[in-house]
């Protein structure tokens, strides 16, 4: 049986940090031990299974830095939330920084050749092979002032004017989508790059046919999709009425290098109007690149690729000599990734230009594309061109507070736009209030004008929407009649009912009887479901409405419709996120929704799934083609699988009861098989024929699914949503089949690994574990299984910190391990896999056993792995990573030293020029920089210093990893600085952190670590000149730096004793009480944090207990050294000798004791005093045998 490959690319992350304790009591400074965490792998499972290539990413130890720094916690950003398709949320079933290092586990398994982890699966079948195969310029010049367009029909619609271009408006073909480099594709199978298939279909879900405008026959650009056209109707600017918006944001631009300027605000605010205003500004300033609206399309359609293509054909629209550089991309983006896209497709054809500013990109409505996240995570291959391009994108999200995947690697300044001023909507309506048929001489009045002012909370979408409902004559009611209810209302539009009450309103007017609004709840549904445009008769064969009554309620919809269709489109039925706005879509899907007017997107899609489905039983014959379907009837070939997906229960007792379950067991053999051609014609043409060669008789509509599933997934097309679909489909009609269950849940797997949304991962785990439960003890790929669910659930727990979810996997991880006795070829990875998620089970409690059985499986681990076996120097460093936690954890130096060997050993595997070698030389030198703080040997210190140096200069800007080694080298100076007290030395340091600081702009994670690190060596550079200013620029620095880590950060109790540390120094220079009362309160919240056995409470208790040892001095309160003291006791409780506190604390006590006996002259200490010098002093008779 062969085996299917689902083992896909999983990169990890590299990442440096540094941190240092010093050992005085009074600075010392909180760094959680972080490493680099191997990543779950999945398990061989048969004697035809190759063992996976993919070891144990090195885990590295985090570099120490000097007081008051901080390490880098590299974790998962959540991506916007995708509607999941089952709905279920996962539960568990059972009750630094270097160079690659993370919270995450999946990170602790990076292959040191291949830097991948991957997920196992079986295939379908026999036939269901898979292979794996200068100055910035101001953008904002002219754009001060805004022109006098119309506002009442499109608040939110900007348009793209292609010019030198043959209008076609609606003469559609279809398009070629981008690939997903994500996905494997089959070997020698590619196609010639000069194949461009002039009709190649948009293959996703909601898919529609993007217009493709001729330049004329055989133009160039006519294999790219093309922006449809808007209307004429354009969104009003009143004169002035950004001005202040405008200005701000020009400053900003015109001194900055961001790469993109994001523009966010809450929907109906005018965002897309400003598009389009700067659309027309940078167009006659011929600084505009291109502009696309997305708002216009049904976004689910489009992968980022086919998106990067409208761009592109926009450029080459309007700037014709860059179309030979367009269509090189053409033939060089075959299957390559969206970077790929970005720079062939975008940056090569604007840098041939040679223009001498920037040129502009502008991308509105971000967030109504459920793509957003994977377009702005490839943006960062651009950051360094942001003199050739820039973009602005609008959207209602803040993309840096959503913590969208990657977002932390773009150069971006985000703007909050703000409602226009009452001033402003004003004017509009007095402007537009003339043009309103009013009756019998009932106009408005200045106090109406006045009311409608404050009820708008100065959203140009609720005042163009007021204008259009008075002036749509859609009903018997009087325009004053409207305006007095609308007047009526008691609730603006800032409250918590939004824009609900207008289209509340609005809706029952339009639609005041019961049938009326039952009607309208089937077109709404029936066009949020919709995937392409329509005629009426084909929509109303689809949806069940009568062709005169959609067509009334498209008329009466128009009152409200902000976006019209494009031009010779108006008697076509168009998906409903295509013509209206956003907000309204939601307020009838929300659950606050009163039922008269809500819609259930499941229900819709279930109505037009069972319509597609009868539509397949009267298919015409066998031998017809796509091109002899009717609309509505291709409509159905493509789409039945994606409706009956989102709109019918999975579980098998459910589905029966369903009609498309009926239906689909009345669709015969043949017909199943001629639907199935007729599908892969629409989506993948050049070989529609060839998979069903591969179908046998006796498949049924299930096994015919697979092979679909497993056809678009080798055709290298960019298909995610019909695949997924395919199975989804097929569990629903055979539920048993593990292997569908698996292949669904690898699909979902992938996607999150793309979007980094939980929800895709929650999927995934529904999944695997549903092939989990039918793949029993005995069956041979119950390990495989095992892994796959272990691994998704580690994903779910970096996401959202569950640790049932990690306890879980660890769980399962282990039974596997049993299942894989010496000397079985997956015992290595599943060995690495246990200590993995133990490792991270460690950073949470800090449970010493648990970090010693990582360390014996890893240990176990390297013994199978024997030189020249690639992936021994990734054991290797993962075994060191462990062993130097438990020297953090214990203070020995044998342990430290074998860890030093480790990575040695792992550096002379990575020979230069190999791509792991500047990990290896970073691992190699934290080890040093931690022995050496142990024995204090210079050859130490310069080896690391050394080490870091070559590190430094294998990673030259723009290389991703120049911020950790500038961070690691300067770190270590800092530490010969504090050997030699050379000021050339320190001074390197911050300037080299200042670099750092540089290139790791808000909100990259880690920011914090160079914000700390660099007022670290200003606090060390303050001790030798006692610049008042130096200290005040570090203590300005750790106040950022905890801004940034807000409750529960895991890093907030780092930064609470960084600040503490710093402000502790500043009493001591001013001797404001105060100053020293915030230091105090701030080691109390650090050390709330660390409760016992947290590895650094030890640390906590000791610097508050010098600090309150100050304020005693300052005070003589006896009871502040009495809570020092008793601070202290509880340190020794938790340090006993050979502790690397224990020396520190009693130190500490001694001083605190004696302060006490001098404060009362009370003499019970003595005892307690001399018995603790005694220890001391037997302490250094040790040392000095030694």
């Amino acid at each position: 049986m062969s085996l299917f490959s689902s083992l896909f690319s999983k990169k990890a992350r590299s990442n440096n940090s540094a941190s240092e304790h010093p050992s005085s009591i009074s600075n010392q400074d909180v760094k959680p031990s972080t490493s680099n965490d191997p990543s779950p792998q999945a398990l061989p499972h048969d004697s035809d299974s190759r063992l996976l290539k993919n070891a144990p990413t090195n885990r590295i130890e985090p570099l120490l830095s000097a007081a008051n720094t901080t390490c880098l916690a590299s974790s998962r950003s959540n991506a916007v939330a995708q509607a999941p398709f089952s709905g279920a949320s996962i539960l568990p079933t059972t009750n630094d920084t270097a160079i690659a290092t993370s919270h995450d586990p999946q990170d602790r398994l990076i292959s040191s050749h291949s830097q991948h982890a991957q997920i196992s699966q079986r295939g379908l079948s026999s036939a269901f092979v898979v292979e794996d195969g200068p100055a910035s310029q101001s953008m904002f010049s002219g754009a001060h002032h805004f022109d006098m367009r119309d506002l009442v029909h499109a608040p939110n619609v900007t348009h793209v004017n292609i010019v030198n271009e043959e209008s076609n408006p609606y003469n559609s073909v279809d398009i070629q989508r981008g690939r997903l480099d994500a996905v494997p594709k089959p070997r020698g199978e590619r196609h010639s790059a000069t194949q461009l298939p002039t009709r190649d279909f948009i293959n996703a879900p909601n898919a529609t046919q993007v217009n493709v405008v001729h330049q004329g026959p055989g133009g160039p650009l006519d294999a790219l999709p093309k922006h449809p056209e808007m209307s004429s109707k354009r969104a009003e600017y009143l004169p002035d009425s950004r001005k202040p918006e405008v200005e701000e944001l020009c400053e900003r631009e015109s001194s900055g290098t961001d790469l993109v300027l994001c523009i966010h605000g809450p929907a109906g605010i005018g965002k897309s109007t400003l598009a389009g205003h700067l659309s027309d500004k940078f167009r006659s300033a011929r600084r505009l690149a291109a502009s696309i609206f997305l708002g216009a399309l049904p976004t689910d359609a489009l992968e980022p690729e086919v998106v990067v293509k409208m761009v592109a054909r926009g450029i080459g629209s309007m700037h014709p000599q860059a179309i030979p550089k367009i269509v090189e991309a053409i033939g060089q983006c075959y299957d390559a990734s969206l970077e790929t896209h970005l720079q062939k497709y975008v940056l090569e054809p604007l840098r041939s230009l040679k223009h001498p500013r920037p040129l502009i990109i502008i991308v509105d409505a971000m967030d109504e594309w459920p793509n957003h996240s994977l377009f702005f995570k490839a943006l960062a291959c651009l950051n360094s061109q942001s003199h050739i391009v820039k973009f602005i994108l609008t959207g209602r999200l803040n993309p840096c507070a959503s913590h969208l995947p990657g977002i932390e690697k773009i150069s971006i300044y985000t703007y909050t736009l703000g409602p226009i001023s009452k001033e402003v909507i004003k004017a509009y309506f007095r402007k537009h209030l003339q043009t309103v048929p009013w009756v019998d001489g009932r106009m408005a009045h200045p106090a109406d004008v006045k009311k409608l002012t404050e009820l708008s909370g100065c959203l140009p979408v609720w005042a163009a929407t007021v204008i259009a409902l008075l002036s749509h004559q859609f009903s018997d009611s009087p325009p004053h009649e409207i305006l007095e209810e609308i007047v009526g209302s008691r609730r603006p539009v800032g409250g918590p009912d939004g824009l609900g009450e207008l289209y509340r309103n609005a809706l029952a007017r339009l639609f005041p009887s019961v049938e009326d609004r039952k009607q309208l709840r089937r077109y709404l549904g029936a066009t949020m479901a919709l995937q392409e445009p329509l005629s009426l008769s084909d929509f109303s064969t689809l949806s069940g409405i009568r062709s005169h009554l959609a067509k009334r309620i498209q008329f009466a919809l128009s009152a409200i419709q902000t976006r019209s269709p494009p031009p010779g489109s108006e008697t076509m039925v168009h998906p409903a996120g295509a013509v209206f706005h956003l907000s309204l879509l939601e307020y009838v899907q929300a659950a606050t929704t009163e039922p008269t007017f809500s819609v259930s997107a499941f229900d819709s899609h279930s109505t037009l799934g069972l319509a597609c489905l009868n539509q397949l039983l009267r298919l015409l014959p066998p031998s017809s083609s796509v091109s002899h379907l009717r609309d509505h009837q291709r409509y159905a070939v493509k789409y039945w699988l994606l409706h009956v997906s989102k709109g019918t229960p999975r579980p098998k007792n459910q589905w029966l009861q369903t009609e498309h379950c009926l239906v689909l067991q009345k669709i015969t053999v043949g017909t199943q098989r001629q639907w199935a051609t007729l599908f892969l014609e629409t989506l993948i043409p050049r070989n529609a024929d060839s998979m069903m060669e591969e179908a046998g008789p006796e498949d049924g509509i299930a096994s015919i699914l697979g092979k679909l599933y497993d056809h678009l997934r080798k055709s290298g097309e960019d298909c995610w949503g019909f695949q997924v679909a395919c199975l989804e489909v097929a569990v629903r009609i055979d539920d048993s089949a593990d292997k569908m269950w698996s292949c669904l849940g690898v699909c979902y797997y992938e996607r999150g690994e793309r979007t980094g949304s939980l929800q895709m991962y929650e999927e995934a785990v529904l999944a695997f574990r549903q092939a989990l439960r039918l793949r029993n003890h005995q069956h041979p790929d119950h390990a495989e299984s095992l892994t796959n669910v272990a691994i998704a659930l580690l994903d779910c727990y970096n996401q959202n910190g569950n640790i049932d979810l990690l306890h879980e996997a660890a769980s399962l991880f282990r039974e596997v391990l049993d299942l894989c006795p010496a000397p079985h070829p997956g015992r290595p990875l599943s060995l690495n896999n246990l200590a993995s998620a133990l490792q991270s089970l460690y950073e949470c409690d800090g449970a010493i056993g648990t970090l010693n059985e990582a360390i014996s499986l890893l240990r176990e681990a390297l013994g199978l792995w024997p030189a020249p076996h690639p992936d021994r120097p990734s054991s290797l460093s993962n075994l060191a990573g462990a062993l130097q936690s438990l020297s953090k954890r214990d203070g020995a130096i044998g342990i430290l030293n074998e860890a030093v060997s480790l990575h040695r050993e792992a550096l002379g595997l990575h020979p230069a020029p190999h791509p792991d070698r500047p990990r290896s030389l970073n691992n190699l030198a934290n080890a040093l920089r931690s022995l050496y703080k142990r024995d204090g040997g210079i050859g130490t210190l310069n080896e690391a210093i050394s080490l870091y140096r070559e590190a430094l200069g294998l990673c030259p800007a723009p290389h991703p990893d120049r911020p950790l080694s500038l961070n690691n080298l300067a770190n270590t100076l800092r530490s010969l600085y504090k050997r030699d007290g050379g000021v050339g030395t320190l001074n390197e340091a911050i300037s080299l952190l200042r670099e750092a600081l540089g290139l790791w702009p808000a909100p990259h994670p880690a920011r914090p670590l160079a914000l700390s690190n660099l007022a670290g060596a200003l606090q060390s550079l303050y001790k030798r000149d006692g610049g008042i200013g130096t200290l005040n620029e570090a203590v300005s620095l750790h106040r950022e730096a905890l801004g940034l880590h807000p409750a529960p950060h895991p890093d907030r109790p780092r930064s609470l004793n960084n600040l503490a540390n710093a402000l502790r120094s500043l009493y001591e220079r001013d001797g404001g009480i105060g100053t020293l009362n915030e230091a105090i309160s701030l080691y109390r919240e650090a050390l709330a944090l660390h409760p016992a056995p947290h590895p650094y409470r030890p640390l906590s208790l000791q610097n508050l207990a010098g600090t309150l040892l100050s304020q005693f001095e300052g005070n003589r309160a006896v009871d502040d050294l009495d809570e020092a003291i008793s601070l202290c006791r509880e340190l020794l409780v938790l340090s006993p000798p050979g502790n690397r506190y224990w020396k520190s604390g009693v130190i500490g006590l001694v001083q605190l004791l004696v302060e006490r006996r001098e404060a009362t002259g009370d003499d019970r200490d003595r005892r307690e005093i001399g018995d603790l010098e005694a220890e001391l002093a037997a302490l250094r008779g040790e040392k000095a045998k030694k």
